[in-house]
């Protein structure tokens, strides 16, 4: 049995209950049992709320709701608020931890308890951070310059699966609601790194979480098809006009 007893486990939840059924039913099979689950709904439809509700008698959560559709910002905003433990473990309903993740996060609540200098620490990514130095030999420290050329050194934060401190939002703000998700991550981003957050990735970063989304529940994000476009033009101005935008963003944005 692993007791995290100091840790909330969030999730945030839109009208994919299934999934998230999935996720809970993952964690107890994992024999992981947290201080506190919370899970924030963002005005799902009726069905997934019903189900919801069902799930409370099996997994014991709290069920954090909202009478209609308030976006990404909102939802994390209203779940993180709810948490009462020093550690928070934020994972969204489509994520599912293999095997190996409960002796790695004992690992990750111990580097926090010791050194209160991390901010937070990152289980997974679709690819390597730009800019990291060895830790040990699971984890590299994230670090940022404002000079540096890769634009991803801007997602130093990210909303994928991680362990924070519950006091995220007294330290960076809320996060930004009435705008689109990426939109949000973005702007949570910048105020990170204007914070001189500092954070763990986790090496090996799709070996303790999984992203499933089916037919039956697909993922709610949605891009722009310039952000996904293979036109290398459009890719180079792309890229000059990030290095410009995000160093201004870093300095100026409020």
């Amino acid at each position: 049995m692993y007791n995290f007893r100091d840790v909330t486990l969030l999730i945030t939840h839109y009208n994919r209950s299934s999934s998230l059924e999935r996720l809970l039913k993952t964690f107890k099979d994992l024999n992981c049992v947290f201080d506190d689950i919370v899970v924030s709904d963002d005005g799902s439809k009726p069905e997934h709320i019903q189900a919801l509700q069902a799930l409370t008698n099996t997994y014991k959560f709290r069920l954090i709701t909202t009478p209609k559709n308030k976006g990404l910002g909102n939802n994390i905003n209203k779940g993180q608020e709810a948490v009462t433990t020093p550690y928070t473990l934020y994972v969204q309903e489509d994520f599912v931890p293999t095997a190996l993740f409960p002796d790695k996060f004992v690992k990750a609540v111990d580097i926090m308890n010791r050194e209160s200098k991390w901010d937070i620490i990152r289980f997974y990514a679709y690819g390597p951070y730009s800019y990291m130095k060895p830790y040990d030999k699971d984890f590299s420290e994230m670090y940022i310059k404002p000079w540096f050329t890769k634009t991803a050194k801007i997602y130093v934060y990210s909303d994928h699966p991680h362990l924070r401190r519950s006091n995220f939002l007294t330290k960076f703000g809320k996060y930004a609601e009435g705008i689109k998700g990426d939109r949000t991550e973005y702007r949570m981003c910048i105020a990170f790194i204007q914070q001189h957050g500092q954070g763990l990735f986790y090496n090996k970063y799709k070996e303790l979480f999984l992203q499933k989304n089916s037919e039956d529940e697909p993922t709610t994000m949605t891009r722009s098809s310039l952000s996904r476009t293979k036109n290398p033009f459009i890719s180079v101005i792309r890229q000059v006009y990030r290095q410009v935008r995000y160093n201004f963003d870093i300095h100026f944005m409020r």
